[in-house]
């Protein structure tokens, strides 16, 4: 067998490799031949990269800010993310969409797509998912208002059970401004979708 050597810590690939041939093994499949024999590693690679969010702390990217003089909303779009439903262990795809009024303090915007990647890489349901950035981002930046909508096609419905292609979900979450004030959430979700609905 080829295994690579490149851990993470908190991750026991050898417990995954085990697993994984079982489960081959368990759904008549023979781990030994060819195209299988290397399969229990690769899973264990992909899981230690897939949950690699386990490993780390989100709030770490949004340390650093800028004093900035900026009262209007911070709008960072289409934010690509993959993850995985802790239902089915199979991934959902999407886009995040996070919008911000500052108060005083900025960001910067790679910080926010660091923020959702971290916190993608998780077994995760997506409403939770979109809460915790949104009160990541409430907690450390300390603005008037954040808002998160995030949108993303899930395999779990989409490739099994229910079995609806195209299919998609989408969740937000407002707090401060967003949630109280209904013209700046308008604003936020125009600048979102536009005329694509």
């Amino acid at each position: 067998m080829n295994v690579r050597h490149e851990q993470i810590p908190g991750v026991d690939h050898e417990r995954i490799r085990r697993a994984v041939r079982e489960i081959l093994i368990a759904v008549g499949e023979d781990p030994t031949r060819e195209g299988l024999r290397d399969t229990p590693d690769r899973v264990a690679r992909m899981y230690a990269e897939i949950f690699s969010g386990l490993h780390t702390d989100p709030a770490v990217h949004l340390e650093k800010t800028f004093t900035q003089k900026h009262d209007e909303m911070v709008l960072v779009k289409d934010i690509e993310f993959s993850s995985c439903c802790e239902h089915h262990l199979l991934p959902f795809l999407g886009k995040a969409h996070i919008a911000y009024l500052p108060n005083g303090r900025v960001v910067g915007l790679s910080k926010l797509a660091r923020v959702v990647e971290a916190v993608a890489k998780r077994p995760q349901v997506q409403e939770r998912m979109t809460e915790e950035i949104a009160d990541l981002i409430m907690t450390h930046l300390k603005p008037r208002g954040v808002g998160v909508i995030v949108e993303a096609s899930h395999t779990c419905m989409t490739i099994r059970g229910v079995r609806k292609p195209g299919a998609m979900t989408i969740t937000s979450s407002m707090r401060g401004g967003f949630l109280k004030d209904s013209a700046t959430r308008a604003e936020l979700m125009a600048l979102v979708f536009g005329g694509q609905r």
